[in-house]
């Protein structure tokens, strides 16, 4: 047990995720802490030949982590937290979260596949890159030509790909090309609107996650905490938490507060029923999940 003002922080080690790690670490920094990064890989890092529904298992960015956390080898864990398992493992807790930087997901187009004319800028028959199925469903939904092709890797990797490969476009998560800026000129940047395009839960938010006994971490990470962020991001979650899904589910979640103090989500689904989508207020976020989860026939009235 390290004692004092000297932390761990576990990471996985691709440039956005070291950027995410970085960046609590001068926070702790300037709060007088002495902090140190570990990287951890972790089974997605490992298989990248395979899309997320065929590889066994949750928790494919998070679990080892976790694993490292439980075992004392690192004391706080930095999780982009639209990855982060929802239901957390017994000892561990999420016990701060950053401010949310963009919710958007992008489009990334090449220049010569732009067609400004068409639905978000996307040629007919477009080939689009994207693992993610609820990217994969909303696309489909807007855009009846579109052709899908898995898509694997950072941020820059991905790039990359489009660059180098047949594809027309990729999508990728805003808050990511914020955070480490990465190369994209000759590329044209369609930014998709969250009405028509709804985040993955908790999308643009950093998850810092703790023992549970670990008071020291408790009090050291307490001033990055934004609780207005943790209440729209505890809708977001407990939405994805009541329909038991994670990476495989098609469901995307965005809550803001009001000046009135409401709470309000914007939900988009794809189930046995089709593509639905609500928006929905409340005063409180228990109230605000079982309106969506009635809304989405999940749970009774």
């Amino acid at each position: 047990m390290r004692k004092g003002k000297e932390l761990i922080i576990g990471s996985r080690g691709s440039e956005l995720a070291l950027w995410q790690a970085n960046h609590v670490k001068d926070q702790l920094e300037d709060c007088g802490y002495q902090v140190n990064i570990r990287i951890i890989k972790t089974k997605g890092d490992k298989i990248q030949n395979l899309s997320f529904d065929k590889i066994e298992g949750k928790g494919f960015f998070t679990k080892e982590l976790e694993d490292a956390l439980l075992s004392e080898e690192v004391d706080l864990a930095v999780h982009s937290l639209k990855d982060l398992e929802t239901t957390q493992p017994e000892g561990l807790e999420l016990a701060a979260v950053s401010k949310r930087n963009s919710p958007h997901d992008v489009l990334l187009i090449k220049q010569e596949s732009y067609s400004e004319q068409n639905t978000w800028g996307l040629p007919e028959n477009a080939v689009v890159g994207t693992s993610s199925c609820r990217r994969q469903a909303w696309l489909k939904q807007h855009i009846s030509d579109v052709n899908l092709v898995d898509l694997r890797g950072n941020v820059p990797t991905r790039i990359q790909k489009l660059r180098n490969g047949d594809m027309d476009a990729i999508v990728l998560a805003e808050a990511g090309i914020n955070r480490i800026s990465p190369n994209v000129s000759g590329l044209h940047k369609f930014v998709l609107p969250l009405n028509e395009f709804v985040p993955a839960p908790a999308q643009g938010v950093l998850g810092l996650q703790i023992r549970s006994n670990d008071q020291r971490l408790q009090e050291a990470i307490a001033p990055l905490n934004d609780p207005q962020v943790k209440t729209e991001i505890s809708v977001e979650r407990g939405i994805l938490n009541g329909i038991g899904g994670g990476c495989h589910v098609p469901l995307g979640a965005f809550c803001i507060t009001r000046e009135t103090d409401l709470l309000e989500v914007t939900v988009a689904y794809e189930g046995d029923k089709g593509y639905e989508k609500h928006d929905l207020v409340a005063t409180d976020s228990a109230s605000l999940i079982q309106k969506a989860l009635i809304s989405l026939g999940l749970v009774s009235s």
